[in-house]
């Protein structure tokens, strides 16, 4: 990959939709993961206003650090990027509270799971329509086309994806040629909505490689017979979450009314 014409790509494609819809500059939520780090790097090089959301539930303080020093060292290094800080966790309880209750099962802690990131969407578009800007998506091609790895109308409810079509090795690549913090290249890739350190290799039974891996070999028509061993589980696991996330990836059907009975 020619990084650094990616990189030009990507902040010149931001930029010139940004300035044909009149709009005036960014928001994007941070997590202290490499793909928020990067989606606001690449915002604020488009020169015009990015504002960084950081939106701690329950955070692990590993996480919050990152994302505090990524915001910093932008802040640093462009002067059209501002911050601001909104913790979550009352507003995250007291929606729980106002529920019925329901005994504990992964069902309901996936459930809630999917509702911090609903509630950080909902604060990101608060703050796109007080300032006039964009919400910026942060998922990669792997998460957002190959295995569906986010929260439909959470992670997934944005205006614009600058990183959508590079695999989670490339987004590695570009955030070491942006400068994003070494703690962040370093840290494992992680959702943020369990309230722990849980990786999304835990969560999914694979790494990104592995997946990134498995995307392309299902784009040649391979299937699970075609491998063994470890490469036949990847694919198994790939070909799971492909074929249950098709309802993320595929436009909302509508129930089209034959016009005859119009």
């Amino acid at each position: 990959m020619q990084t650094e014409k990616v990189i030009d790509h990507i902040v010149t494609w931001l930029k010139t939709y940004a300035t044909n819809a009149n709009i005036k500059g960014f928001v994007v939520g941070i997590s202290g993961g490499i793909d928020s780090a990067v989606t606001s790097s690449l915002c604020a090089k488009t020169g015009l206003r990015v504002l960084c959301v950081e939106m701690p539930i329950h955070q692990p303080e590993s996480h919050v650090t990152r994302a505090q020093d990524h915001i910093a060292q932008l802040k640093k290094r462009f002067a059209n990027v501002s911050d601001v800080r909104v913790d979550l966790t009352e507003t995250f309880e007291t929606f729980k509270a106002t529920l019925p209750v329901a005994d504990v099962n992964p069902t309901l802690e996936l459930s809630l799971a999917n509702t911090r990131a609903r509630l950080r969407m909902s604060t990101l578009y608060y703050f796109a329509g007080l300032h006039g800007y964009l919400v910026a998506g942060t998922g990669n091609k792997v998460e957002d086309f190959g295995v569906g790895f986010y929260t439909k109308y959470g992670d997934g409810g944005v205006d614009l994806s600058p990183i959508a079509d590079l695999m989670k090795s490339e987004v590695y690549a570009i955030a070491k040629e942006l400068g994003v913090p070494e703690s962040i290249q370093v840290a494992k890739p992680t959702d943020g909505l369990w309230g722990d350190d849980r990786s999304d290799e835990d969560q999914i039974g694979a790494t990104y490689d592995e997946l990134e891996w498995a995307m392309l070999e299902d784009e040649k028509g391979k299937n699970a017979a075609d491998f063994e061993d470890r490469q036949q589980k990847v694919f198994t696991i790939y070909k799971s979450y492909n074929n249950a996330n098709k309802h993320k990836m595929k436009p909302i059907p509508v129930c089209e009314i034959p016009a005859e009975f119009k």
